[in-house]
C-alpha cells in the first residue's frame, strides 16, 4: 500500500496546491517592487513555497541552448534514434558539416530523469556529437513490456553503442559506472566493433568497500529482503504501468533530502527571503534547481534490488564475481579503450577511491591509457555540473576523447 498511500495524499493535496499557485499568480499581478508592497511579497513568497513543494513525475524539457561550432551559432534539435519500452536513445543533433567525436552519455537510473545531466550535456555539445540514455519512468511502462534488471541495463548500453556505431566514446555519471564498465568489458571480450574508444567514469560506485558513505552503510545494514519488503511499491491503477513493482522515485528523493535536510531547509528559507526582497535572479536560480530536483521517476524493482545486492552488498565486480548472461565480466579484457575516472573531494554519495578502483580492474590497459582526476572543493553534483565541471573537469574529459578519437 506504500505507493497507493502516497498517491492518495498527492491527489488530496492537489486542490490546495492549485489554490496557492493561483494565489501566487494573482499576487504577481501587482507591482511588488514598491517598498509598501512588502506584505504582498511575503504572501507571494509563502504561497509559492507551498505549491512548489509538489513533486512531478513528468520529465522536464532539456531546453538545450545553441552552441558555437566553427565560429557559427548552431541550434540543437532532439531526435530519438533508438528506443525500447524502458529507454530512448536521444541524439542532440546539430546542423553542421563539422564532424565531431560521438559520445554516449549514460545517465543514472536513480530516481531522477536524465535531464539532471542537462549541464553536463550542454557543456559537451560545443565539441562533441552527444547522445544520452533518456530513461523512461517505470510507472509509465506497461507490464506487457516485461521486467528490467541490472543485466538489461548493461544490454541497453551495448545496444545503444551499437546504434551509434563504431568509433564512439562513452561517459557514465554515478550509478551507471558499474554497468557501463561491465558493458565495455563484454564488448571487448567479444570483439564488438562498437567497443568505445574511450570510457569516462564519473563519481561511480565501482568498489563501495573503499571509504564507504552513508549511502553505502545503509545498503550494508539491511538484508536485501528488507529493501524488498520496505521500499518497493506497486504502481496504482490509474497509470500505464499499473501493478508493476517499482522503487518509487519519491522514496529516493526523500532519502536524498533526509541526508542533507538542514541544507534544503536553509535553501527554502533563503528562497522566501529572496522573493520577499524582490531578488528575482537568485529566486529564479532556486526555482530551476528544485523544479528539476523534485521531478522524480520510478525504477523497476528488479533493477533496484539487483543493483543494491550486486554492487553495494556483494561487491560482485571488484571481487571478480560479476556475470553477464552467464559469462564472467572481466575488465582486464579491455585493451583498446582509454579510461578516465573522476571523483569529487567532498562527495558524500560516492567516496574517494571507489571510482578510481576501475583503473586497477582494467589491468589489460597500459598505464598511458589510464587516468584519474580528483576534483577539489566539489561534492557529488559538482563532478558533473557547475563551474568546476566546466572549467576544470571537462577539459580533461575532452582531452581523453580527443587523444582516443
Amino acid at each position: 500500500m506504500l505507493y497507493q498511500m502516497y498517491q492518495a495524499q498527492q491527489d488530496m493535496m492537489a486542490p490546495a496546491r492549485q489554490y496557492f499557485q493561483f494565489l501566487t499568480n494573482v499576487l504577481n499581478q501587482f507591482d511588488l517592487t514598491r517598498p509598501e508592497a512588502l506584505p504582498l511579497r511575503l504572501a507571494a513568497a509563502g504561497a509559492e513555497s507551498l505549491w512548489r513543494t509538489a513533486k512531478t513525475h513528468d520529465r522536464p524539457a532539456y531546453g538545450m541552448k545553441p552552441v558555437v561550432v566553427g565560429n557559427v551559432p548552431v541550434e540543437i534539435t532532439e531526435e530519438v534514434v533508438f528506443e525500447t519500452p524502458f529507454c530512448s536513445l536521444l541524439h542532440f543533433r546539430k546542423q553542421t558539416a563539422i564532424r565531431q567525436p560521438r559520445v554516449l552519455v549514460v545517465a543514472p537510473m536513480s530516481g531522477h530523469f536524465a535531464t539532471l545531466l542537462r549541464n553536463t550535456v550542454q557543456t559537451m555539445l560545443t565539441d562533441h556529437d552527444v547522445y544520452i540514455t533518456d530513461w523512461k519512468n517505470a510507472r509509465d511502462v506497461p507490464l506487457t513490456a516485461g521486467t528490467f534488471g541490472f543485466e538489461d541495463y548493461t544490454d541497453h548500453v551495448i545496444q545503444q553503442l551499437e546504434a551509434i556505431g563504431p568509433g564512439a566514446h562513452v561517459l557514465a555519471v554515478c550509478q551507471p559506472a558499474v554497468p557501463v564498465l561491465a558493458a565495455v568489458s563484454v564488448m571487448a571480450r567479444e570483439g564488438n566493433i562498437a567497443t568505445p574508444r574511450s570510457m569516462v567514469l564519473m563519481a561511480g560506485p565501482i568498489d563501495t568497500r573503499l571509504n564507504p558513505t552513508k549511502v553505502n552503510v545503509l545498503a550494508q545494514e539491511k538484508p536485501i529482503e528488507w529493501f524488498d519488503n520496505s521500499v518497493i511499491g506497486i504502481v496504482p491503477w490509474q497509470f500505464r504501468g499499473a501493478n508493476r513493482r517499482v522503487y518509487p522515485g519519491f522514496m529516493q528523493l526523500n532519502a536524498f533530502v533526509a541526508m542533507n535536510f538542514d541544507r534544503h531547509l536553509r535553501a527554502e528559507i533563503l528562497q522566501a527571503r529572496n522573493i520577499a526582497a524582490g531578488d528575482e535572479p537568485r529566486a529564479d536560480l532556486h526555482r530551476k534547481f528544485y523544479d528539476e530536483y523534485r521531478a522524480v521517476m520510478d525504477l523497476p524493482a528488479e533493477f533496484f534490488l539487483e543493483t543494491v545486492k550486486r554492487i553495494f552488498q556483494d561487491h560482485d565486480l571488484p571481487l571478480g564475481r560479476m556475470t553477464h548472461r552467464g559469462e564472467r565480466v572481466d575488465p582486464s579484457a579491455i585493451r583498446r579503450t582509454a579510461v578516465l575516472t573522476v571523483e569529487g573531494e567532498r562527495d558524500d554519495i560516492c567516496g574517494i577511491g571507489q571510482t578510481m578502483s576501475a583503473l586497477d580492474l582494467c589491468s589489460g590497459l597500459p598505464a598511458t591509457m589510464k587516468q584519474h582526476h580528483l576534483q577539489t572543493g566539489v561534492g557529488h553534483y559538482g563532478v558533473f555540473s557547475g563551474s568546476h565541471w566546466a572549467r576544470e573537469i571537462y577539459p580533461k574529459v575532452r582531452a581523453v576523447i580527443e587523444q582516443s578519437n
